[in-house]
């Protein structure tokens, strides 16, 4: 919360906060200056001056909070009675204000698992995968046989990459080099289709060389 400042308007719980008189009252006489409440509020309630801890932004500090209070080794610093916060509650019947606000935080978190669990589940599907594969191309019409059989479906064969020693020596059946991606064009899962590429890849007389999930 660095850079808070104190504004008129703030609410806690639906109360306007400089109606709620909750904050620390520091005595000078006591404190050491060892700046342990003024570092460990992360509220910016305090100030150091002339080495003493001070009171900069009172409607900053949370109501109901003394940590500073409890931290204070010189126990310099002093906070209003519970009962002040009890009375507050009470007058403006505050937990209607605080149904509400905890319907709306389990709304938000509800929303947050199901976008973790959205998200964790397309982590887990397999909708991009490049392959390499070696052999012989010339005769064998694999790219003609690869496109038939994405054909009319939601596959497709992308950043396709033939290296051929030459045109000639590709007819003569020289070993060649072949690399693309199978991907999926409705963001599915391609898992049930990658095995007929794998078929079409042996079935003519091709290898696989490498395999990976993108």
């Amino acid at each position: 919360m660095a850079g808070m400042t104190a504004t008129k308007g703030r609410l806690w719980h639906g109360v306007p906060r400089e109606n709620i008189p909750w904050n620390p009252t520091v005595d000078a006489g006591k404190c050491i200056g060892c700046t342990l409440c003024y570092v460990t509020c992360g509220r910016e309630v305090y100030d150091m001056v002339n080495n003493k801890a001070v009171v900069k932004e009172p409607l900053n500090c949370m109501v109901g909070c003394n940590t500073c209070g409890t931290l204070c080794p010189v126990q310099a610093i002093s906070f209003p009675g519970r009962d002040l916060i009890w009375k507050t509650e009470r007058e403006h019947r505050i937990f209607a204000e605080v149904r509400r606000e905890a319907q709306a935080k389990r709304t938000a978190q509800d929303a947050a698992k199901a976008r973790a669990a959205a998200e964790d589940l397309v982590a887990k599907l397999t909708m991009r995968v490049h392959m390499d594969v070696a052999g012989e191309f010339g005769e064998k019409r694999f790219l003609v046989k690869l496109e038939e059989l994405i054909q009319d479906r939601p596959y497709d064969i992308v950043n396709l990459h033939l290296e051929v020693p030459t045109v000639k020596g590709s007819l003569e059946k020289t070993p060649s080099f072949i690399s693309f991606e199978v991907t999926s064009t409705s963001q599915k899962d391609i898992e049930t289709f990658l095995p007929e590429v794998r078929s079409l890849v042996r079935d003519n007389g091709l290898v696989l060389v490498n395999e990976r999930k993108l």
